[in-house]
């Protein structure tokens, strides 16, 4: 293969060197081509065929269905390591020894109690408030109680940093659900995992003795790893790019959570579960709307199928399929909603139309039952995808630091008016 790419303007010619990724991904490097070429920009709208960064974190091949953290498959990481050594992993480059583990662990507990004057803040919102927006603000009012700016080249900064908002994190989540639902807030039980205790903060009641279910530790457990990073998608470029103007880690992750919120994004499990909700309104016939799915004239779409960077079965689906038939069956749920989801997944599954397409059930689809069976709200779906990137979002930000990588600004076409006088007021 040629080492450059060659681009003819106006009839001159202009070369720019290739970059080839670890697993024969090519890039042409095009830094230099406004300044060769004197003012030439290439537009690009939603950055689709633009590579903002040269990253070691995740690798995504959505023709073929591959996804690795570091390397590592993610079937086997799912089904082998829990969600802080994954997390580790994609943080610190590496899958941790037993010793690094169990000190990351102890130092996340250690910072697992958020100050007490955030209540104040939680408590100024109101129930109806979308937990997204609250989550977001909670997460960027950290840094008010954490003014010191980290040090990006120190190690040891670096990761006290990231223990921190590995252990408050959590919290934010439980506090934001049980806002929502009129419980007292708490700071969980410190002898408890990681999931455990995300369970538990969520969950117990100031009544009764909480009940840890093993099946639904696995199931949290399993869909935190699959969400933890996705390469350069919406939110994680949010957090770069605003990082890239040294923003700190906090405000970062709060700009991040913004992202998340939209329904082309991390709202989509959320969708899913409105459209099942809709479909149960309109008396439950699934072949209806699949027929509909299926017309191009009918607006109708079936949220939770296909996905845009996978052209395959997304094999995060896969695995999280299992533990959603694994929830399902240990709950024993009655629910109707639940009843058209089953029916929507096998009819897809054997639709030659679907098959044909490779419109799949995605990871969306098997999380948002998952999350209902559990008996989350349907508007803390995305909280709960925000709680799984958390350490991609890390990882992605400290990556894009310690590369020293430049403040991000994107170049624009413009197509406005041609230079204009000014009219007074009584011209006009």
């Amino acid at each position: 293969m040629s080492k450059t790419a060659t681009l003819e303007i106006d009839g001159k010619k202009y070369e720019f060197p290739l970059i080839v990724g670890t697993e024969n991904e090519v890039a042409i490097d095009i830094k230099t081509l406004r300044g060769a070429t004197g003012g030439v920009t290439t537009i690009d709208p939603g950055y689709k065929n633009t590579g903002a960064c040269e990253s070691a974190i995740t690798f995504l091949n959505g023709e073929e269905g591959i996804l690795r953290y570091r390397g590592y498959s993610i079937e086997e990481l799912a089904e082998k390591a829990d969600f802080l050594e994954v997390a580790y992993l994609l943080i610190f480059g590496e899958l941790p020894t037993q010793q690094e583990l169990d000190k990351f662990k102890a130092d996340i507990k250690e910072e697992s109690v958020v100050d007490d004057d955030i209540k104040k803040i939680i408590d100024a919102f109101p129930k109806a408030a979308h937990p997204m927006g609250v989550l977001s603000s909670l997460t960027s009012a950290l840094t008010a109680f954490n003014p010191e700016a980290v040090n990006v080249d120190s190690e040891e900064d670096m990761y006290k940093t990231v223990c921190k908002i590995m252990g408050k994190f959590p919290v934010l989540v439980a506090w934001t659900m049980r806002k929502k639902k009129g419980l007292p807030l708490n700071y969980g039980d410190s002898s408890l995992g990681y999931v455990e205790n995300i369970l538990q903060m969520m969950f117990s009641k100031p009544n009764e003795d909480y009940k840890q279910n093993d099946i639904l530790v696995n199931a949290l457990d399993k869909l935190l790893i699959l969400h933890a990073d996705h390469e350069q998608n919406c939110s994680t470029s949010t957090v770069r790019i605003v990082g890239s103007a040294h923003t700190g880690l906090f405000a970062s992750i709060s700009s991040g959570i913004s992202a998340l919120w939209g329904p082309l994004h991390g709202g989509a499990n959320q969708a899913v579960l409105e459209m099942l909700e809709a479909i149960k309104e309109d008396g439950g016939d699934t072949k209806k709307f699949m027929a509909k799915a299926k017309d191009k004239e009918d607006p109708f779409r079936l949220m939770g199928f296909g996905h845009r960077v996978y052209k395959n079965f997304d094999p995060r689906a896969k695995i999280i399929k299992v533990a959603a038939d694994e929830v399902l069956a240990d709950l024993g749920v009655e629910d109707p909603v639940l009843d058209i989801a089953k029916g929507l997944a096998s009819e897809a599954l054997s639709d030659e139309y679907f098959v044909k397409r490779k419109l799949y059930p995605n990871v969306d689809f098997y999380s948002g039952i998952i999350y209902r069976s559990m008996g989350i709200p349907v508007e803390m779906f995305t909280v709960m995808f925000a709680l799984g990137r958390l350490p991609g979002w890390i990882a992605q930000w400290k990556e894009m630091r310690a590369r020293k990588e430049p403040i991000g600004r994107p170049r624009q076409v413009y197509i406005g008016e041609n230079h204009r006088a000014f009219k007074a007021v009584e011209k006009r």
